[in-house]
């Protein structure tokens, strides 16, 4: 029978009064369980934010009435939204996150506000309603990607950081690859309501597994010790309602693994998030994610209306041409496998110089042809390997560089640590970069051409390369010792 402390054993994730173990403890509390939870999470949230774009255009016309003429400028309002929402909750919950007792109760209340968007969206009429929703879903995106990540960080050993964010880009990809597709096949079959059937139903996946998902901090309250007597006992807790948290523990690297300074008076008493700015690693890593977000949203703002005027593709072409981008990064957990064993400088700068070229070539596409539809297809295919190289081991190396900071400085990152607040940090770059690609491609585009919105791309990613190949895995102009000290490799 469960009992009210089971149930809240159960509801937070956390050992409550002198209540068992849960079932199947050791599979739910798994490094494989977790990471496949945290991935599921990020599919959910991007699929749901990309699902919506086939009927954005039906529900402002039809349900918002909004003029035909004003589409246009309403569509951008709700991109703008979500990004801003975005930007805004990533630190916000970042430091939330690093202060509770769990990861487990930020990630379902942000479920619960990604539930609370996806009725709003679906159930709205007027715009007010819909930009809420759109606000909404812009904050639980916030707190599956900062907590989300940070959780993993708890689990995932250092040297194994980068395959599980390879992980979670490829679930990022799948998400934003199937969302559009489905969402635009279901909405012409079957009506606007069947589309947001398949994100409750999604939705209902993920409360599921959030629910079953126990961290590695809490499962080790229930972690047999051994007696003296050689038997195995349960560690039991006071009788109070108060929930217990077991400490977690971080395990460093032989290269991290270096002697604590102290802390000049000056840092000493700054807030985490400041004192986080102040590192050039963790900056470079910021303007990675940075440039990475800018390309993706410039190919969003672009592309379409590029083949539809060349090519004179329908929306289903331009949806499709998508695939050549997105196809490359399934293999963003080899590529974070491959950084944690050799690292992520050369890596990405591989990536970063590799797309240059790229992002170049690209104002040769300029009429209607099968050569032109095949090199416009072959190039971003390129891009989209080449942008594989970069997402994955640059979330490993933030992870790396708060984890650093943390152990070179002892104190200054709280005392639960700065990881959810990293990440909080990472999604505030990614989501500025969602702002400005739009925005900087539509206006060179409308203004210069296409061909000088590539090569305005490809400084930026040259630019990016640079800055990556002297800090990324510590400042290489550093002595070989002083250097390895502060690389994770």
């Amino acid at each position: 029978m469960l009992t009210a402390d089971g149930f809240r054993t159960f509801v937070y994730g956390t050992r409550v009064g002198n209540t068992g173990p849960p079932p199947f403890l050791k599979i739910r509390s798994s490094k494989a369980f977790i990471t496949c939870t945290v991935a599921i999470a990020v599919f959910t949230d991007i699929f749901l934010y990309s699902v919506v774009v086939p009927v954005l255009p039906f529900a402002l016309t039809v349900r918002a009435r909004v003029k035909e003429e004003d589409v246009q400028r309403w569509t951008s309002i709700f991109l703008s939204v979500y990004g801003a929402a975005l930007a805004v909750g990533s630190p916000l919950f970042g430091w939330f996150a690093d202060r509770s007792t769990s990861r487990r109760i930020p990630l379902l209340l942000g479920l619960l506000a990604l539930g609370g968007s996806t009725a709003m969206l679906c159930a709205g009429s007027s715009l007010a309603v819909l930009i809420t929703g759109r606000l909404l879903q812009g904050l639980s995106a916030s707190v599956v990607w900062t907590v989300g990540l940070a959780l993993l960080s708890d689990t995932v050993p250092k040297e194994e950081i980068g395959q599980a964010m390879g992980y979670m880009a490829a679930a990022t990809s799948i998400g934003s690859l199937t969302g559009p597709l489905l969402g635009g096949v279901v909405y012409a079959r079957s009506g606007y309501y069947s589309v947001f059937a398949i994100g409750f139903a999604i939705i209902g996946l993920d409360i599921l597994l959030r629910l079953l998902m126990v961290e590695k901090s809490a499962a080790k309250q229930w972690s047999p010790i051994i007696s003296s007597n050689g038997e195995e006992t349960i560690p039991q807790e006071c009788t109070t309602n108060e929930i217990q948290s077991a400490p977690v523990t971080e395990e460093f690297s032989g290269s991290e693994k270096m002697a604590t300074v102290p802390l000049p008076t000056s840092t000493r008493h700054l807030p985490p998030l400041i004192a986080l700015l102040l590192v050039p690693r963790l900056l470079v890593a910021l303007f990675g994610c940075f440039v990475y977000s800018t390309f993706l949203g410039s190919f969003d703002s672009v592309l379409p209306l590029y083949v539809k005027d060349v090519f004179n593709w329908n929306s289903t072409g331009a949806g499709l041409i998508f695939i050549c981008l997105v196809v490359p990064h399934m293999a963003s957990p080899l590529v974070g496998g491959f950084s944690d064993r050799y690292g992520s400088r050369f890596i990405t700068t591989t990536g970063l110089l590799g797309s240059v070229p790229c992002w170049v070539l690209m104002r040769f596409v300029t009429y209607n042809s099968i050569g032109q539809k095949v090199l416009l297809c072959a190039l971003l295919v390129l891009i989209g390997a080449f942008l594989t190289l970069v997402m994955a081991p640059l979330m490993a190396e933030i992870d790396h560089a708060v984890a650093l900071e943390e152990k070179k400085k002892p104190g200054s990152m709280g005392k639960k640590g700065a990881a959810a607040q990293g990440f909080g940090l990472f999604n505030f770059a990614f989501a500025i970069g969602t702002l400005i690609g739009p925005l900087w491609a539509g206006f060179t585009v409308e203004n210069a051409g296409w061909g000088t919105m590539g090569w305005s791309m490809a400084i930026m990613s040259g630019v990016c390369a640079i800055t990556t190949f002297i800090w990324t895995g510590g400042r290489i102009m550093l002595k070989d010792k002083q250097r390895n000290e502060g690389a994770v490799v």
